[in-house]
């Protein structure tokens, strides 16, 4: 089973969305913001991918933090509560296909993971 989590009106998660369709690829989408998302799963791509590339630190939400709030990244389980108090702090779309894990829109690493 094939999951996308991201935000609906976000353009990569729309692109990625868009790609996956026109593969023919069947998935189920996960609305972060409206379904939140555990922790044990933020752990599992922050493992797979890195802290660096799980947590959105460019973002406009990440700007609007506070100086303490955004000093409480410094730490794994803190970056991971902020980003489930602050879905958009997640980078996005993260699929999530079998035993991989992409983040971002990418579409060469969407052809390796899919067989495209």
């Amino acid at each position: 089973m094939t999951i996308v989590y991201g935000i609906p009106n976000c353009s990569s998660v729309k692109k990625a969305r868009a790609w996956l369709d026109a593969q023919g690829i069947a998935y189920q989408f996960h609305d972060f913001k409206k379904q939140g998302i555990d922790g044990a799963r933020l752990t599992r791509w922050i493992d797979a991918c890195g802290m660096e590339r799980v947590l959105n630190r460019k973002g406009t939400t990440w700007r609007a933090l506070s100086d303490s709030q955004r000093a409480g990244a410094d730490t794994p389980s803190g970056a991971i509560a902020l980003m489930q108090a602050h879905p958009s702090l997640i980078k996005r779309p993260v699929i999530e296909q079998a035993e991989h894990t992409v983040l971002g829109y990418d579409e060469a690493r969407y052809g390796e993971v899919f067989g495209q």
